[in-house]
C-alpha cells in the first residue's frame, strides 16, 4: 500500500508531529509499504537541522533522519520555507524542498492520505 503523510502543526508545542512522525516509523517498518511524508505550514520547522532539546524529551530531528535512512521521500512546501526564512541548506540532510504540485502527485498515487 502507498501511504502520505502530511504534516501542518508546529514542530514542538503539541505532540501531532511527534505522533505523526511515529506512525511513519511503523509504517516504514511493514514490508510492501510505500511512504511519503509532506510538511508543510508550521511543521516545515520539523526539518531544521541541529534542534537541541532537553535530556530525555523526544527530538524529532532524530526521527525524521530515522525516515529519510529508510529511503522515506520527505518533501517540505517551498512557500512555506520562504516564508519562515528557510533555505533547503537549513534542513535535515535528505529532505528536499518541494512544491504543491509533488505534493498533489503524492495525493494521487497514494491510496491512504493521513493529515496531522
Amino acid at each position: 500500500m502507498r501511504y502520505l503523510i502530511i504534516l501542518n502543526d508546529p514542530p514542538y508545542g503539541s505532540e501531532r508531529v511527534y505522533n505523526g512522525l511515529r506512525l511513519a516509523l511503523a509504517l516504514r517498518k511493514r514490508e510492501h509499504v510505500q511512504l511519503n511524508l509532506f510538511l508543510m505550514a508550521d511543521a516545515v520547522l520539523t526539518a531544521k537541522a541541529g534542534q537541541k532539546t532537553p535530556d530525555g524529551f523526544y527530538n524529532l530531528e532524530r526521527m525524521l533522519k530515522g525516515l529519510v535512512t529508510r529511503a522515506v521521500p520527505v518533501g517540505t512546501c517551498g512557500t512555506c520555507l520562504d516564508a519562515r526564512g528557510l533555505a533547503e541548506t537549513d534542513l535535515v540532510p535528505g529532505v528536499h524542498r518541494s512544491t504543491m504540485d509533488e505534493l498533489a502527485d503524492w495525493t494521487i498515487a497514494a491510496d491512504k492520505v493521513f493529515v496531522f
